[in-house]
């Protein structure tokens, strides 16, 4: 098949440093969300300046420079899609960044998981293109493999609850049939996303690093689909707070590289 013959050569034809050089303001630590909204709250909140971007034939996308407790953050919005984001991650990478905290919405496939409960995912069923162009043939990929004791430490300093388990990343919205959600059940998922392995794939291919959480959204685990937060309007405070955490979390990520120096 196509998808096994992963070619592990760093360069390509065409590399992100072909269109994206080192920009010497870029903090090493950024935070991404998918939401435009509230990547938007938070560079309000905390007085963002834009200091680059990216761009596809979609338009640009703003990379905002904030310092929070004398920690410079970089903050923009994450392209959705596996194939979307990681060209998106490629340049921002590509630009001098380091660590991406990375948060989203995502399905739950156990319906005892309450809306917007935060999931921790500890490895992606790889049920879509992308990752395959970073690393071998596989059917999972290992996520988070680090900071996620202090990610915990953090959500219970907050009182926030969390899950732990595997997570399914499709690439095909509107096929994720009744029987392949119960397929991945069996494989022990939790939630249903269109990121992860593939956002994993290429830290590991780079040499960098990324952290990725969820909070959960539409229940898949019933009979019919069930919308719950993922469509209402009403919630931008809730997530705005989840946006708030992940920028704690990259301070205290960064501060604590620093003092093992």
């Amino acid at each position: 098949m196509i998808l096994e013959e992963f070619d592990e050569s760093k360069t390509a034809i065409f590399n992100p440093s072909t269109v994206r050089k080192i920009n010497n303001e870029m903090p090493k630590i950024a935070v991404s969300c998918f939401s435009s909204e509230l990547l938007n709250r938070l560079v309000e909140i905390f007085h963002g300046v834009e200091i680059d971007k990216t761009r596809n034939a979609n338009g640009y996308f703003p990379i905002y420079k904030i310092n929070y407790k004398g920690t410079d953050i970089a903050l923009f919005t994450s392209c959705v899609t596996a194939p979307a984001v990681v060209a998106e991650y490629e340049e921002v990478y590509a630009l001098g960044v380091e660590k991406i905290i990375v948060f989203g919405t995502c399905g739950v496939l156990d319906r005892t998981i309450d809306d917007l409960a935060i999931i921790i995912p500890t490895s992606a069923i790889r049920d879509e293109g992308t990752s395959y162009h970073y690393c071998s043939s596989s059917d999972e990929i290992s996520t988070n493999p680090r900071y996620v004791d202090e990610f915990i430490e953090l959500l219970k300093e907050h009182n926030y609850s969390y899950t732990l388990g595997k997570t399914w990343t499709i690439d095909a919205i509107y096929r994720e049939t009744r029987k392949k959600i119960e397929r991945r059940k069996e494989q022990g998922c939790i939630c249903v996303e269109m990121e992860s392995s593939a956002i994993f794939a290429l830290a590991n291919f780079r040499g960098k690093e990324a952290f990725q959480f969820f909070y959960a959204a539409d229940n898949l685990d019933g009979a019919e689909w069930d919308s719950r937060s993922l469509l209402k309007n009403d919630i931008i405070n809730e997530t705005e707070k989840i946006g708030l955490l992940a920028i704690n979390f990259a301070d205290k990520i960064s501060k604590l590289q620093k003092s093992r120096r």
